[in-house]
């Protein structure tokens, strides 16, 4: 499996931060270092107008710094317009620890990494993402209290991977019924790109509806766990943009839907869990022109921030689940906006979003 993220030859690197072409006032970014511990963090904060910027921390070895900038700016902006589309008073913020998460996190590392959050005085709550666990979050915990999805015996919403994939499987139903007129995803041919936790819980959903699944995965050994748990597919092709399907299912790093991609794509619906799945906004245009649904990935991969939200709100697994299904719902509308104005799928969710802040802006000057 290839997962393609933006080159660091188009990021502007004669610029300061804030020529970054992936700034879009970003209210505070936060770069931490501490040379005992070999941390090298960035904190994102895009917006707090809805409340404390909430989002995870992704530690990844990336191939320079400006990419881990790159990255926590498209992502600290994409949480803003998650929750704001989704009804929760948070604002949007991201986290990324530039290393092995294999080989090099260390408690140290996550407990200095946990004092940086701490010094924002909870205007930052993490949470886990890419290369972290709710044991890493269960060390931050010990530092500060500004973070979320800790264990269950601490008190915690627990590992958010399932709610997240239980939130992309209503997103799918939802534009598998705007596109082919019905939700019942049984005999589709899904692929499912990226097989880590959130990866694995929506396969188990697509089996159970009796869908026609297909996995690809950097990771061979969890392939062919999950292909033998499951039941499901093994992608052994060199071309999975190529090949036939009905759904395509992003679960890995963003940006697979590009300019080397998109042409290739035979699937008429795209929903997945993977955060900025367009590697520039030009693509849900060409997506648009080419008939094919794009389920926005901050609208359907809601899921595990409701989960961690329930934390600082208070609400149990049944409101989880709620709020959670209530994806389907939002995922229609959404669709049917992007028709009705002749907007793609992704502009009309940044749009919704973007004005439920600016209505609080409004409430707030009040």
């Amino acid at each position: 499996m290839t997962t393609e993220i933006i080159p660091s030859a188009e990021l502007v690197k004669a610029d300061p931060v804030f020529g970054q072409l992936s700034f879009d006032n970003h209210e505070q970014i936060v770069f931490c270092n501490d040379k005992d511990t070999g941390l090298k963090a960035i904190i994102g904060i895009h917006n707090t107008v809805l409340g404390p910027a909430l989002g995870g921390t992704r530690m990844w070895q990336y191939n320079n710094e400006w990419e881990a900038l790159n990255d926590v700016l498209r992502l600290s902006q994409g949480m803003t317009y998650k929750s704001a589309i989704t009804g929760l008073n948070l604002g949007g913020g991201k986290a990324v620890i530039i290393g092995d998460a294999k080989t090099q996190k260390t408690p140290e590392l996550m407990r200095k990494f946990g004092e940086f959050v701490h010094s924002l005085s909870g205007k930052y709550i993490t949470a886990e993402d890419v290369g972290m666990n709710t044991e890493d979050m269960d060390i931050v915990r010990d530092v500060t209290p500004y973070v979320t999805g800790i264990s269950e015996s601490k008190g915690g919403s627990g590992n958010p991977s399932p709610i997240t994939a239980y939130g992309v499987f209503m997103g799918m139903k939802a534009a598998a019924k705007f596109q082919y007129g019905s939700d019942v995803l049984e005999g589709k041919t899904i692929y499912v790109q990226g097989i880590g936790h959130v990866g694995e819980a929506l396969v188990e959903h697509l089996v159970n509806e009796g869908a026609r699944v297909t996995i690809d995965d950097i990771n061979r050994e969890r392939l062919e766990k999950v292909s033998a748990k499951y039941g499901v597919s093994i992608y052994e092709g060199n071309d999975l943009y190529s090949e036939p399907m009905d759904i395509y299912a992003p679960c890995a790093l963003g940006a697979t839907i590009n300019d080397n991609t998109i042409n290739k794509l035979k699937a008429k619906v795209i929903a997945g869990a993977a955060n900025n799945q367009l590697a520039q906004d030009k693509h849900g245009r060409m997506l648009q022109d080419r008939g094919i649904v794009y389920a926005p990935d901050f609208l359907i991969n809601a899921g595990g921030i409701i989960n961690v939200f329930a934390e600082l709100e208070n609400y149990g697994k049944q409101e989880i689940i709620r709020k959670t299904e209530n994806i389907y719902n939002t995922t229609l509308e959404i669709l049917q906006r992007a028709k009705a104005n002749g907007v793609t799928t992704h502009i009309a969710a940044v749009n919704a979003a973007k004005e439920r802040i600016e209505a609080r802006k409004r409430e707030n000057l009040k």
